[in-house]
């Protein structure tokens, strides 16, 4: 998964589209995908909106698809996302909890060698843009409890349900 670029790409491109776990919002940019929203966001299409833009858009569409389909593991797309540093850190080692597995808080911030950061792991993985393409629903608390989800924690227990099956 490469980063190419900040996002400040005026050009964009969205498409709400249906899955098991409800109707997610995708943007993309000609650099990459944006975001994943969860629910419907009728967004405004910018005008002349690349072709990069919509190929983007297609493609994670279709891994998406995939990966609801249980036919995907790993998403191999191009992502136009930023964060701060430590953000960002924190989002791309998720890339490295394998599909299925689950990893705590207290794991995370030890894979971003900030041991004592869980908080702020969770935090930072509460404003991870691409939500599924970066699979924050693999973290848990050091309990075994869910901890919390941006898109809800039942939208989490369903993904996590998905990995396991």
């Amino acid at each position: 998964m490469k980063v190419r670029s900040k996002l400040n790409t005026v050009v964009t491109v969205s498409r709400v589209i249906t899955t098991p776990i409800g109707k997610l919002t995708l943007v993309a940019s000609p650099k990459g995908l944006q975001q994943v929203i969860f629910g419907a966001k009728k967004l405004q299409n910018s005008r002349g909106a690349s072709s990069k833009a919509k190929i983007h858009l297609n493609l994670a569409e279709r891994q998406l698809r995939e990966y609801f389909a249980g036919e995907r593991k790993k998403f191999s797309l191009k992502l136009d996302i930023s964060g701060t540093a430590f953000q960002e850190s924190v989002w791309f080692a998720l890339n490295k909890i394998s599909y299925g597995k689950t990893i705590s808080y207290a794991q995370q911030a030890k894979l971003v060698r900030k041991p004592k950061a869980f908080r702020a792991v969770g935090s930072a993985n509460g404003k991870n843009p691409v939500a599924i393409v970066l699979p924050c629903h693999r973290v848990i608390a050091s309990s075994g409890t869910l901890g919390g989800y941006g898109g809800g924690l039942a939208i989490k227990r369903k993904l996590l349900a998905l990995e396991s099956s």
